[in-house]
């Protein structure tokens, strides 16, 4: 029986920032409205036709693998977590195969959305532990721009999310007492709609009817969420798992050295510091900065905090998150 611990780190964002003044010049919005509802300044949009969910997610890994001392044929597996795949299919996970240039390893994707890199952990993590794999390679990578309604309509979404990517190399540890000590992943499936994009897709309709249809006012192929439910549930579940993971380790509150939330919202963020009355240097939040970057946020902001000193050897690390599903999931590692 093994551990498996976080052997290198990556992220990369795009060098294209959009500002919520940036956004106001094309919807029917302003930076102080949606500062005090999600708590971003800004986010990152890929320039298209340079890149993709892939290609970024590429650069992230690339920079992963030099800092985990191993080489990129030393990787065993690929878990790639998204929710805007290159490609209908198949999914980005063989296309980081080929464009890494590794050989015919495993290719795995994940479809959870927010909590999508979450699962890609524990995925990676069992496979370590019953001693199959050595290397994993696990990705969260995002492309949110190019499938938002950049209108006034799709105001109350659009400005939440941004592009990015995040990597990490999960390799065996023999010591039991370092690395992920355990995960722990949920879902709902009651309140699939409330957090959706319902087209294309096999049980509804199909580009063809969309294509058909010519309807200007069909939106089944635009994000659409409720608000103040998801957010409602959000504040609950992450304390509920974030508790589930503690006890599971006989750890307390007082334990938690850093926790790294999905960057879903700042608000969501601040409930559960306050909650867990955890100090400012306790939690960390890149949302401003970055907007909600779904599958890429939890390693996006995991690899910030590491590159910043907030994390060091010894220290318990709980990764948490929640999303489209409904699915959330926590991850309680000592680094």
């Amino acid at each position: 029986m093994y551990h498996s611990k976080i052997s290198g780190l990556g992220f990369y964002v795009p060098d294209n920032i959009v500002t919520n003044d940036d956004l106001s010049k094309i919807i029917d919005t302003n930076d102080e409205w949606i500062q005090e509802r999600t708590g971003i300044r800004e986010r990152r949009h890929i320039i298209r036709g340079e890149d993709t969910t892939t290609t970024i997610g590429v650069k992230a890994a690339k920079i992963a693998i030099e800092r985990s001392g191993i080489v990129k044929d030393d990787i065993d597996f690929i878990v790639f977590a998204t929710l805007s795949s290159d490609y209908y299919f198949p999914g980005p996970g063989v296309l980081v195969q080929r464009d890494l240039g590794l050989k015919t390893v495993g290719a795995l994707d994940v479809r959870n959305q927010c909590s999508g890199f979450v699962y890609a952990l524990s995925v990676a993590d069992q496979y370590i532990k019953t001693g199959m794999y050595k290397n994993i390679l696990v990705i969260g990578s995002e492309v949110h721009s190019v499938g938002l309604d950049m209108t006034s309509r799709g105001r109350g979404v659009s400005v939440i999310f941004g592009d990015g990517a995040g990597a990490a190399i999960l390799s065996r540890e023999e010591d039991l007492t370092k690395g992920i000590l355990s995960t722990h992943l949920h879902s709902e499936g009651e309140h699939a709609e409330e957090l959706i994009v319902k087209a294309p897709g096999m049980g509804g309709r199909w580009v063809s009817d969309i294509l058909s249809d010519n309807d200007p006012d069909d939106e089944s192929y635009l994000p659409h969420m409720n608000g103040q439910f998801v957010f409602k549930n959000a504040v609950v579940r992450f304390a509920e798992v974030i508790n589930e993971g503690l006890l599971a380790n006989n750890l307390t509150v007082s334990d938690i050295d850093m926790l790294i939330p999905h960057q879903a919202n700042l608000r969501i963020s601040q409930f559960i510091q306050q909650k867990f009355s955890l100090k400012d240097d306790q939690v960390y939040n890149n949302i401003q900065r970055y907007g909600n970057t779904t599958a890429a946020s939890v390693p996006i902001a995991l690899t910030e905090a590491w590159e910043q000193g907030k994390i060091k050897s010894g220290d318990i690390v709980i990764l948490a998150a929640f999303g489209s599903g409904f699915t959330w999931g926590s991850v309680i590692i000592r680094w």
